[in-house]
């Protein structure tokens, strides 16, 4: 991926800000080859004289853009701007992902970006490199207490810089069929060693049946699993970037689901197919090992099955242990380039703590609020899981479990890289150690063309 020369984005910056920047600092000459995501390429930061910052003065309206792809977001925007003639935000909605991504970095590179942008926790980090990105932690930094450690840690990227506000947490969490696991006689596994006992017996038992899937083309899910082991894919000290994608914790986890895939103990089925959708809905997936907005997703997947679900906790490596990992998550960003900043840091702290904001973003939204004060926005159950009346507490406690995460500068290579090299792996039933050494020397590969100073962890 290919990274620019960039001033130091703040002098109390952590090491992973301390090293995103060296690496932007080493040369303008410094590149490499675009990722197979799509990502373009960033270009030089905007001028200071264009990110100043002031807030509006009395009685002068500001117009904040906002780009945004949560549903009805606009529904969400209205409160504020009834309530506040003087900041009126206009939504813009947009794909999510790397598209998003994608526009977002061409419109920062011409110097027309939205004010604030809704963007995915891993890929805060490259929009800091290029210094795309607002500190705000003057205007927001005291609200570090409202979320989990673990989502406030993906927005300051571990340093004393405030780049984003939280807006949602994303636990990962199991999913069973709760008649059909009375049906075959399980119980919820609480370890993976019973995880995998149990899917085993299962499908030699039930042929048709599976206790789950895996996926190869879905590396969040994966990345995040290798949180709950104890990975840490990228970290930072002084200069040096160290990628440790390919450690033991994550070799762990590979050898575990490459074992129960070649052994037929769950099935090779990408999330999301139109056959997984059916094997979902008929009860040939009778579990799902996916995250807390999974909600969202039940009832266009498994129609057949609302008020059967549950929610449960990931299943641990060690009996006893209450950790899990993150899949996926957002905040809202400011961006350097808009002459509202302050304003814009208003709102984002408004959407994102505000009970009444937070209430909409659920009921209109489809989100899990990262406040840890939202309480109040959750207290009735999705209505797919009417049959739990504590999903939103169990919610609650699974995020507070979160592994805390560092993300590095090119997960886009190491996603695209992970899709290609796994999707071969799971169609062979090969090992799966070679495409995740595959994915650590892309990253390293990539790392070390665009400037940073990178080390195998």
């Amino acid at each position: 991926m290919k990274l620019i020369n960039t001033r130091r984005v703040t002098a109390a910056a952590g090491a992973a800000i301390a090293v995103l920047v060296a690496a932007g600092c080493s040369s303008s000459s410094s590149t490499s080859s675009p990722p197979a995501t799509g990502t373009t390429s960033s270009a030089a930061p905007a001028s200071s004289s264009a990110a100043a910052s002031s807030p509006a003065a009395s009685g002068q309206k500001v117009t904040l853009s906002f780009w945004t792809w949560v549903p009805n977001m606009d529904k969400v925007i209205a409160i504020w701007n009834k309530a506040h003639p003087d900041i009126q935000v206009q939504v813009q909605v947009q794909a999510g992902g790397d598209a998003e991504l994608t526009k977002l970095l061409t419109a920062a590179k011409a110097g027309n970006p939205p004010d604030l942008a809704q963007v995915e926790y891993q890929v805060l980090p490259t929009l800091v490199s290029n210094n795309y990105l607002a500190d705000i932690s003057k205007y927001d930094g005291s609200l570090k207490s409202d979320f989990p450690a673990g989502n406030w840690n993906q927005v300051t990227l571990g340093s004393n810089a405030l780049y984003a506000i939280p807006q949602d947490a994303a636990p990962m969490a199991l999913y069973y069929r709760a008649d059909l696991f009375t049906k075959y006689h399980l119980t919820v596994p609480t370890t993976w060693a019973q995880f995998a006992a149990d899917a085993t017996k299962l499908h030699s038992e039930a042929p048709g049946v599976f206790l789950g899937t895996f996926s190869a083309v879905d590396p969040g899910e994966f990345a995040g699993l290798t949180q709950q082991a104890g990975a840490q894919w990228w970290s930072a000290s002084g200069s040096t970037w160290t990628v440790g994608i390919d450690g033991s914790a994550s070799q762990r986890v590979a050898s575990y689901w490459q074992s129960l895939v070649a052994g037929g103990g769950v099935d090779n089925q990408p999330q999301w197919t139109a056959a997984w959708n059916k094997g979902m809905n008929n009860g040939k997936y009778i579990a799902w090992v996916s995250d807390i907005w999974a909600p969202g997703d039940f009832p266009s997947a498994a129609p057949s099955g609302a008020g059967k679900w549950k929610i449960a906790e990931l299943p641990q490596w060690t009996a006893g242990a209450h950790v899990v990992g993150n899949w996926g998550g957002s905040s809202t960003a400011v961006m350097a380039a808009s002459k509202n900043q302050q304003a814009a840091a208003q709102f984002a702290a408004w959407l994102n703590t505000d009970p009444t904001a937070t209430a909409a973003l659920v009921s209109d939204g489809g989100i899990y609020p990262a406040d840890s004060d939202a309480e109040a926005a959750l207290s009735t159950p999705p209505a797919y899981f009417s049959n739990q009346s504590n999903f939103w507490t169990l919610g609650k406690q699974y995020a507070s479990e979160a592994a805390n995460v560092t993300w590095g500068p090119d997960v886009n290579v190491a996603y695209s890289e992970f899709s290609t090299a796994f999707g071969g792996a799971v169609t062979s039933k090969g090992s799966f150690l070679t495409p995740l050494s595959a994915v650590q020397s892309a990253v390293l590969s990539d790392m070390k063309k665009s400037g940073f100073t990178v080390a195998a962890g």
